[in-house]
């Protein structure tokens, strides 16, 4: 089967298909870049949302019941799991994803795992890229879960559209949480199994934490309006009068489902703000921005590893440097010209 049928294949949600084009895409094999621009037209209807915090907080769990969740509201949902690689395979670490095994009887389920092959940040190179063709496959909803590295777990906010953050009491020096770097990138914050001991501790760092940072989602634009009882967000966009989006804690127990519904409205609810505002696309341009920059270095430096001439000069300048005749910088400009002119 050629890429074209497995795009047009995948286009309508063949599971087979999809399956294919993701592992096309993820090791970018023979065509990945032609079938990968035959489905991004189509992209752009899915909400992306990240799933993110340190590990055994329960996000598997969390992914879990928000799928079946959607799943009750009649919504399509891919889920792409991002786990430490096997330093035996180079595959997904925890590729079965037991805990999400009672979905792979429902197609209108589709998960995908993936290791991160060394790459930081939370996420795999090819994330965007699985995102993306799901996508198109058609899914309502895409969730990301991330490997759970903690602070540096940061990329999923250039992937989603809706980045909540899970938090779980009893998981060490509390104080860890408002170190800026997560928290700017969440949209929710969901604090998990809620019946542990110090829940409302995590909450009050959480919101401490919020009023430090002046109450502003670091990610979201402004809007005149208030949520209701349901997360559900009421109120008109105004240029003049604005207020910024508050991202709102809630507290769950993901493995009874406790909560889980409000997780779900309240991601709804951001989303609808998003479109309504301006801020979906504004957040999507930053999005294609830094993966046009990033899919451009790797281009370069793909290009500088085939060109002798290059490594020659890369080589010569890595020795100045060494020997203290140049430094880092000028070697870096100097390698640059040669490269662009």
């Amino acid at each position: 089967m050629g890429w074209q049928e497995i795009v047009s294949r995948a286009l309508v949600r063949d599971i087979r298909a999809v399956s294919r084009l993701i592992s096309i895409v993820e090791d970018r094999r023979s065509g990945f870049e032609d079938a990968y621009a035959a489905i991004y037209p189509h992209t752009g209807k899915a909400h992306v949302i990240g799933i993110t915090g340190p590990p055994g907080s329960g996000k598997s769990t969390l992914v879990d019941k928000i799928a079946a969740e959607y799943r009750r509201r009649g919504k399509t949902v891919g889920i792409v799991a991002v786990d430490p690689t096997s330093p035996f395979t180079g595959g997904a670490l925890l590729g079965d994803r037991l805990r999400m095994q009672r979905h792979s009887l429902d197609d209108g389920v589709f998960i995908r795992s993936m290791g991160t092959r060394g790459h930081l940040g939370g996420v795999a190179r090819a994330t965007s890229g699985v995102v993306d063709v799901l996508d198109a496959a058609g899914y309502d909803y895409v969730l990301i879960e991330t490997v759970g590295v903690g602070q540096s777990e940061v990329e999923v906010a250039s992937l989603a559209d809706t980045v909540a953050l899970v938090q779980v009491p009893g998981l060490g020096d509390d104080i860890q949480v408002i170190k800026a770097g997560v928290m700017e990138i969440g949209d929710v914050f969901v604090v998990n199994k809620k019946d542990r001991p110090g829940v409302e501790r995590v909450v009050a760092e959480i919101r401490m934490a919020l009023d430090l940072a002046g109450n502003v989602s670091g990610r979201s634009r402004a809007y005149s309006g208030h949520h209701g009882p349901t997360g559900a967000t009421t109120g008109t966009v105004d240029a003049t009068e604005v207020a910024p989006w508050r991202p709102p804690i809630l507290q769950t127990m993901a493995e009874s489902g406790e909560g889980v519904a409000e997780v779900c409205d309240t991601c709804d609810a951001h989303m609808h703000r998003l479109s309504e505002d301006g801020a979906l696309v504004e957040r999507r341009f930053r999005r294609a921005r830094s993966e046009t920059m990033q899919i451009a270095s790797d281009l370069i430096w793909r290009g500088l590893a085939d060109d002798r001439r290059a490594l020659d000069a890369a080589e010569e300048l890595a020795w100045k440097v060494a020997r203290r005749e140049m430094d880092p910088y000028a070697a870096g400009w100097s390698l640059r010209e040669l490269i662009v002119n």
